[in-house]
């Protein structure tokens, strides 16, 4: 089931970028400034994910990694249980996650192609914007996210990455 939202939220980024991904296959590798502003954007949107200021910069991040050739995000439904749509910050968490794997690639250029590092990085996003949202909607907890915070206080996350994804991600 989260594997369609996922889907369903790539195919509307797509259908959204259409445009630009036209004119992807002309355009060349990502420069180093394009990369330390995309780093620049997603550590602000990890600061304050729901400052609206940043809606824009947002789109322009998906939007570059769409069009770029040389940096790869391989998305998996590692947390099948997150909130979908806007339902609990369902979308900003799925962007905590995109973001946080970009941000990986980005810093770790020779993992690229390391997927289970990728997914980890994701999952721990997810969890830090999961914080920083609760401090200002203490309500909003979700037992499923608190249930990996403490396997990351025990230090079983990594497992619980690597078994999902054998299950979730591997065609």
């Amino acid at each position: 089931m989260f594997l369609r939202s996922i889907s369903a939220a790539l195919a509307g980024c797509v259908l959204l970028l259409a445009p630009a991904a036209s004119t992807a296959a002309d355009r060349g590798p990502s420069t180093t400034e394009e990369r330390k502003q995309a780093l620049d954007i997603i550590q602000r949107f990890q600061a304050d994910p729901l400052d609206p200021a940043l809606k824009q910069e947002q789109k322009w991040v998906v939007q570059w990694m769409m069009e770029i050739p040389d940096v790869h995000v391989d998305l998996c439904a590692i947390l099948d249980k997150l909130p979908k749509g806007d339902k609990k910050d369902g979308l900003t968490l799925f962007t905590a996650m995109i973001f946080a794997q970009t941000a990986f690639v980005l810093r770790n250029p020779h993992k690229q192609d390391d997927q289970l590092a990728q997914y980890q990085a994701g999952v721990e996003g997810v969890l830090q914007i999961y914080e920083v949202l609760l401090k200002a909607k203490p309500k909003d907890r979700q037992s499923y996210l608190d249930d990996l915070i403490e396997r990351r206080a025990a230090g079983t996350l990594a497992q619980f990455v690597k078994e999902r994804a054998d299950v979730a991600c591997h065609k």
